[in-house]
């Protein structure tokens, strides 16, 4: 559910005082914790650290990523992958043609 549009869109006070501080377009990582703050037009140029949790995801500001949230450019959850019996089938498959063709180039 979106914020209502009378109050207009959110972004943490801290984080604005941060980039005022900072100057676009430099290589500065900005720190923040604010997920849920929204990408302004005044944050373009910016690199931001958002925090997944874990460790801060660098994300670099652009035109196209006004009106997200900070928290769409950096997941919480990693994806190690699907398991099960044909997983392994497939990844020994894999394994052995790809040793296998190295060979028959030579």
């Amino acid at each position: 559910m979106s914020r209502s549009s009378k109050k207009g869109p959110y972004v943490d006070e801290k984080l604005l005082k941060k980039l005022s501080k900072a100057t676009p377009g430099s290589k500065a990582v900005i720190k923040t914790w604010a997920r849920s703050s929204m990408i302004s037009p005044e944050m373009l140029g910016y690199t931001i650290g958002v925090h997944n949790g874990k460790e801060h995801i660098v994300v670099i500001i652009s035109e196209d990523m006004i009106g997200h949230r900070l928290g769409e450019f950096s997941p919480t959850r990693k994806f190690v992958r699907h398991g099960g019996k044909m997983q392994k089938e497939q990844e020994q498959k894999a394994k052995t043609a790809a040793t296998i063709a190295p060979s028959v180039k030579k």
